[in-house]
């Protein structure tokens, strides 16, 4: 009844709710997890130390073992194999098993040992021919699998020789094959013997090997022996005859080669090797046969979007591996566009030289003509820097001549002949490929040989102008952004074909003429030309106004804005060729109207564009200035008198201040408004003059000018100043007036009398004064900054316009009527001699070149005489407003064409002008 236990040991309560065991138990069993997985390393630990010592054991009694077999196969086949006979290549003999071994191809011995081998190889075959008897005994199907071993190997290290003495033998690998006796050359022949194509182990032997890498192993050798190389015709290398052999196993029957990574492939590591097919010129034949070249090529589309992460280290930085690639593809492809079935081929090469043009910087053409005032235009962006080394950037450019270009467009285009209804996935294909290279070409190359060979010598205008027209009847655009490589698939389809087909057909318009476009509708009908203005209308204006990109300026560096925003940047290209076509068919529809003017106009033009428009760095002000045809000309004035109302309404406060009166001499009515007008600031040519004129004996005449009086001074000074005898103009056959080429030898100051005109002309079209002066269309035409080609010819030189004609519809050899690229200027009866291009005095005109012959004299008389006159001007005045001001004017004159017997003459011409700001002078 008493308590006997031990007091000490009461139990204890944790007052945190839990039992002190639970917290034990918790830290009991981490401690054990930390160390099962201390012990679990230590056994790893030990593992990894066990399997490093047996590896590391198992390599020494593997050397110790070959080292033993080496000497035993030096001491039974002799130091230099001199007791070995046919019968040790054959399965039952130790000497290959025992070489196979050993061998190392670092060791001079083992190297020495393998190229006895090789050359006691190539005799026995030649005293008996039999390689796989030879090899195999009698029973070939037996010893199969032993013979293919012992072949493979054998010649791996054939390959490995070459690869780990490379730097020895560079100077015996580009000898032939039977003017050597090399160590290098006796390898090399052993490896063409052992993988004939008719040997029964070919296939797995070159399937062994390319699981090795061997073109790695090659790219290496020939870049160490690449000095020595000496390609020619008729000299076929061991070497090169290795790689041939080689690069025929595709896959393709009766061989059963499997498929590679890319990244250790041909198309990789050899064909981006610089200047491939001079060293080797023999592996270019072999490339180009059909199946061959087709596997290759096709290889390359599957991966070219991705090249960086598949191409190797470049070999030097002015050699990338993706230009030295696109050299050698190129080159070949002249003469696989000559194989039959070369349609596939060629779409797979257009997508491949596609991606692979775009990612070059620009290059430059090797002669620039500064006259060449038309290909300059074509160009249009800066060209940047070329970092590309000068003989591959040679090589490429040179190999986009003519020739390629016609075979390119015949292989890709040529087959499809003019049908209805939607175009099929072959022709989509076709023209995808075809214009995605073009648009990449015309931005990255040179444009003056390229223009002329696509408008004038392939039929790809007409081509893409019959897919366009069926796409856009039977909506089928998107069937192109789909298929193609080039386009994102939401991108619209028919950026690709505007592209290249608005800047070819707009080169074609040069030469084109007036009897050929309006009587023979060529090259595409009046009816045709409608539908094309509507789609370039409604691309244009999808572009600027209902979908606009909010893109760089492409203007500073088009090929690199290319390779950043390809899509972006081919819709500014679109946009900038396509205003440019719209305008020239806009020149011939004014010359003679085959359309009416309202299909120039865009649908979406209603009061909300017009209000926008009169505010500047607005979308609608952007249209007005880049294509102010799809506004209509009523729109546009609307605009430039709301603008010319608000500037008076500026000035008017200030007029008071601003009022001039000058006293005139009716007699020297030019000189004194020369001088005093000259004088005046801009502020003042805004405001009001007023003129009081003096006669003849030097007494005022009596009147007050409330503007009639001024009136009559500007159409006075403007009689006089244009008369053709002041010597500033001279006068076409048809008295219409352009500016006179030498005005420098009759006035010292013709130069400041141009910046004079432009003044008077200023204040005409500010005051709203019509001033009836009939200049000449191609002079129009030079104001507006555009340029002059063979059909404004006629309203200035209509007799050299008959002779250019002739030439052109000449059907014999032009080389035989002794024509050279020389024009002779005849200036006040001195005549001179230039030349048309460099060299041109030895350049004879054929059937060939007389299209650029036509065009350089055209563009020689039309353009070139009378751009010195507006380059001096700028040159006297950098900061020259009205002149500025005046051609900004006139650039303008898009819809109307200047008539001098219409009611609104001049001025309402001049109202076409989409918007001005304060820098540009008095007029504004």
């Amino acid at each position: 009844m008493f308590f006997s236990g031990d007091p000490s040991n009461r139990k204890r309560v944790d007052l945190g709710g839990r039992s002190s065991k639970e917290r034990d138990r918790q830290k009991l069993l981490e401690q054990t997890r930390l160390e099962r997985n201390r012990r679990l390393w230590l056994r790893q630990q030990n593992s990894a130390a066990i399997k490093i010592q047996k590896c590391y054991r198992g390599r020494k009694v593997v050397e110790a073992e070959r080292s033993r077999v080496r000497d035993k196969f030096f001491l039974t086949f002799g130091q230099c194999c001199q007791d070995v006979n046919r019968q040790c290549f054959g399965p039952d003999s130790d000497f290959l098993r025992q070489l196979l071994f050993f061998f190392n191809p670092k060791y001079a011995a083992d190297v020495s040992a393998l190229v006895e081998t090789c050359r006691l190889l190539q005799q026995f075959v030649q005293d008996n021919g039999d390689v796989v008897g030879l090899f195999a005994g009698t029973d070939y199907a037996c010893k199969r699998g032993l013979v293919e071993y012992r072949v493979k190997h054998l010649v791996y290290a054939c390959i490995r020789v070459l690869y780990e003495n490379r730097n020895q033998l560079k100077d015996q690998l580009c000898l032939a094959p039977e003017k050597s006796n090399t160590s290098a050359n006796i390898l090399l022949k052993a490896i063409i013997l052992l993988i004939d194509q008719r040997l029964p182990w070919a296939c797995n032997t070159i399937s062994y090997l390319l699981r090795r890498n061997i073109y790695s192993l090659f790219r290496e050798i020939i870049l160490t022996g690449k000095e020595n190389f000496q390609g020619s015709i008729g000299i076929v290398s061991s070497l090169e005859h290795v790689l041939a052999l080689i690069i025929s196993h595709v896959g393709l029957e009766p061989c059963c080669c499997p498929n590679i990574d890319p990244c250790w492939s041909f198309s990789s590591q050899i064909f981006t090797f610089p200047f491939l097919w001079r060293l080797f010129p023999h592996l270019k034949e072999i490339f180009a046969t059909p199946g061959l070249s087709q596997h290759y090529v096709h290889q390359m589309a599957l991966c070219v979007k991705d090249h960086t992460n598949v191409l190797p280290a470049d070999i030097s930085s002015d050699f990338p591996g993706y230009a030295c690639l696109l050299g050698n593809l190129l080159e070949a492809a002249g003469v696989a566009f000559t194989q039959p079935g070369s349609f596939d081929w060629a779409v797979d090469f257009a997508t491949v030289a596609t991606f692979l043009l775009q990612a070059l910087p620009p290059i430059q053409a090797g002669h620039n003509d500064s006259r060449m005032g038309e290909d300059d235009m074509l160009v249009g962006d800066d060209l940047t820097e070329v970092v590309l080394n000068r003989d591959l950037e040679q090589q490429i450019s040179s190999a986009i001549d003519p020739r390629f270009l016609l075979q390119l467009t015949n292989v890709l285009l040529g087959g499809f002949s003019p049908a209805r209804g939607s175009p099929d996935d072959k022709e989509v294909a076709a023209v995808g490929a075809a214009c995605a290279f073009l648009h990449v070409t015309f931005n990255i190359l040179p444009l003056e040989r390229i223009m002329t060979v696509l408008a004038y010598r392939t039929e790809l205008v007409p081509v893409l102008w019959n897919f366009m027209k069926r796409c856009h009847e039977n909506q089928k655009w998107s069937s192109l952004s789909e298929q193609s490589a080039y386009l994102p698939a939401d991108a619209p389809g028919w950026l690709l074909p505007l592209a290249v087909f608005c800047p070819v057909y707009k080169h074609m318009l040069m030469i084109v003429d007036n009897e050929e476009f309006y009587e023979q509708e060529k090259p595409l009908s009046l009816v045709d030309i409608r539908c094309l203005i509507v789609i370039l209308r409604q691309a244009l204006w999808q572009i600027l106004w209902l979908n606009p990109a909010t893109t760089p300026n492409f203007s500073a560096d088009g090929a690199s804005a290319m390779k950043r925003h390809p899509v972006e940047f081919l819709q500014h290209r679109v946009c900038v060729v396509a205003s440019e076509l719209l305008s020239q068919l806009q020149d011939w529809n004014n010359r003679r109207e085959f359309t009416a003017p309202s299909d120039f106009h865009a649908d979406g033009v209603n009061d909300v564009f017009i209000s926008q428009a009169m505010t500047e760095n607005t979308r609608a002000n952007d249209i007005l200035k880049q294509a102010p045809f799809l506004v209509p000309f009523t729109s546009r004035a609307k605009i430039f008198n709301s603008q010319l109302a608000a500037l008076k309404e500026r000035n008017s406060s200030h007029a008071i201040f601003t009022r001039n009166r000058f006293k005139i001499r009716r007699d020297h009515i030019l000189e004194d408004a020369f001088n005093q007008l000259n004088a005046l600031a801009e502020e003042d040519l805004r405001g009001v003059i007023r003129i009081t004129f003096v006669n003849e004996f030097g007494v005022e005449e009596a009147g007050i000018d409330g503007g009639g009086i001024f009136k009559d001074f500007m159409e006075n000074i403007t009689r006089a100043a244009f008369d053709v005898q002041y010597g500033l103009f001279k006068e076409t056959a048809d008295h219409l007036l352009y500016p006179n080429p030498g005005s420098g030898l009759v006035h010292e100051q013709h130069l400041q009398f141009f910046h004079f005109l432009g003044t008077v002309l200023a204040k005409a079209m500010f005051e709203g004064i019509l001033v009836d002066i009939p200049f000449a269309t191609f002079f129009l035409s030079k104001l507006k900054q555009k340029y002059n080609y063979l059909n404004d010819l006629p309203s200035l030189d209509p007799e050299l316009y008959r002779h250019l004609i002739f030439l052109k519809h000449y059907e014999g050899e032009i080389s035989e009527l002794e024509l050279y690229f020389v024009i002779v200027n005849n200036e006040y009866g001195e005549q001179t001699e230039e030349e048309l291009l460099p060299g041109g005095k030895n350049t004879r005109v054929t059937n060939e070149n007389v299209i650029t012959f036509i065009h350089l004299v055209a563009n020689h008389r039309l353009n070139f005489q009378f751009q010195n006159n507006f380059r001096e001007v700028e040159e006297e005045y950098p900061d020259l407003p009205l002149w500025v001001a005046l051609q900004k004017i006139a650039k303008s004159l898009k819809e109307k064409k200047f008539n001098p017997e219409s009611k609104r003459g001049i001025f309402l011409a001049l109202l076409s002008t989409p918007s001005f700001s304060s820098e540009h002078g008095a007029i504004s």
